[in-house]
């Protein structure tokens, strides 16, 4: 990272004018800084420096358009040090480097009534919601049938990998269960890699591996691949092979959460997945 002032551009200028509002908006005795006799409102760029280990000369750059473009690593470190909610550290990725942050890990993977009614809404197609660490977190009645009873498993084995390497009754559903298990563990890899959440799914990664000669050997091979959409058919007991379609989005203030939509690619397999689907059971509708 240069500390060499570059020419003012107004991608820096709009950048420096967020940092400067940002920190005239924080209140100094908050953080432990007294309050003195300040020229203008909040916290001194020298203090934003200091909470965020970065040099005050590069700090004043940046506000003043001249610092050049800063590594993602500098903006999550301001970030935190001018206490931004995550539409604000997003907007100041998008104004420091073009383009949102990586998804972070969060330990609360909980969704609200409003995402489980979004769930609920898609029925009869079947849809859930995963976090960073494949942990499913949320469902509608249509993935209960199609792909499995999520909520029988104990709230802390809702894991994607777990029930593809685990559950005889998913392992038998997939003609050519290797390859999607392949393809799984390196969708896996690469998601946990961009969460920075690798020493979350540790315990996972050692108990998939003492269960699973399988998981072992394709987590050693290190492939890596995107879980975005793609094709897939799944013999269910009851209602014979169905063949779906699924989508992966980005949930909108939650980075961290992934929407899973499993849609039939026929009318056919549509009805016969909404024929064993009842009504959908009462949700918090606050």
């Amino acid at each position: 990272m240069s500390e060499r002032p570059t020419a003012f551009g107004a991608d820096e200028k709009r950048l420096g004018t967020y940092l400067k509002d940002r920190r005239g908006r924080l209140d100094p005795a908050t953080f432990g800084f007294p309050p003195g006799r300040r020229r203008t409102p909040g916290l001194r760029r020298e203090e934003v420096a200091q909470r965020a280990a970065i040099s005050p000369t590069w700090y004043a750059w940046l506000e003043q358009g001249r610092g050049g473009g800063p590594s993602a690593q500098v903006l999550d470190r301001i970030a935190q040090a001018l206490m931004l909610t995550e539409p604000e550290r997003e907007h100041l990725f998008l104004l420091g480097l073009g383009r949102p942050p990586e998804a972070r890990y969060r330990k609360d993977g909980g969704v609200t009534p409003r995402l489980q009614r979004v769930l609920d809404t898609l029925e009869p197609t079947p849809a859930l919601i995963r976090t960073a660490t494949w942990d499913v977190v949320a469902w509608n009645q249509a993935a209960t049938v199609l792909l499995s009873d999520f909520g029988a498993a104990p709230p802390g084995e809702r894991n994607m990998l777990r029930f593809i390497f685990l559950d005889p009754g998913m392992r038998a559903a997939y003609d050519h269960w290797e390859g999607v298990a392949r393809f799984v563990v390196s969708a896996f890899r690469a998601d946990v890699a961009r969460a920075g959440a690798a020493a979350e799914v540790e315990r996972l990664v050692e108990e998939l591996s003492r269960e699973s000669p399988e998981f072992k050997a394709m987590w050693r091979d290190h492939e890596v691949h995107s879980h975005v959409e793609g094709v897939k058919q799944i013999r269910h007991p009851v209602l014979g092979r169905i063949a779906f379609e699924y989508s992966a989005f980005a949930v909108d203030s939650r980075p961290d959460l992934s929407l899973l939509i499993y849609n039939p690619t026929t009318r056919e397999d549509a009805e016969r997945i909404a024929g064993m689907v009842g009504p959908s059971p009462a949700r918090n509708l606050k």
